[in-house]
């Protein structure tokens, strides 16, 4: 079983939602948590997106990345879907073998409407979903990568 932790600057949106997506998709293939660098609560919009899916993230809460840093807690592959200047300030787990980063526009920082904001946060929700799909086909499949590789947000896995 692979082991894997979703970073991001509140684990209110992002990380939430790639985190439902991938255990959904890999199942017993996977241990997936999700952290932030400043928790808040999850944002109101991904839970409605979610539950379009058929995805409850009513009950979760937030949690901070240092904190599981501290508990000493291993992973296969940590993600960050946060901004690239941000990217930089995750801790770095022992024992990673693979460290991705794939940005996603913050829901935090949509404008507009709250209909216009839920429809950005679906598009946000959709390449998230069609990301983890290629993800969880990667673990899935055990072919993986080298230690130490990086997948940046604009290669397919």
């Amino acid at each position: 079983m692979r082991r894997v932790l979703f970073i991001c600057v509140h684990n209110s949106a992002r990380s939430q939602m790639a985190e439902a997506y991938l255990q959904r998709f890999c199942g017993e293939a996977a241990q997936v948590e999700s952290a932030g660098l400043d928790p808040t609560v999850v944002n109101p919009l991904v839970l409605t997106a979610m539950a379009e899916e058929g995805i409850d993230l009513s009950g979760k809460t937030t949690r901070k990345v240092f904190d599981l840093y501290k508990e000493g807690r291993l992973y296969d592959y940590v993600v960050t879907v946060c901004e690239e200047s941000l990217e930089e300030q995750c801790p770095v787990f022992p024992g990673v073998t693979h460290r991705l980063h794939l940005p996603f526009p913050d829901p935090a920082g949509l404008t507009g409407t709250e209909a216009e904001k839920l429809d950005m946060v679906r598009a946000i929700r959709d390449r998230i979903k069609e990301r983890m799909a290629g993800l969880a086909e990667e673990i899935r499949s055990g072919r993986g990568r080298r230690p130490g590789d990086v997948w940046e947000g604009g290669a397919k896995p």
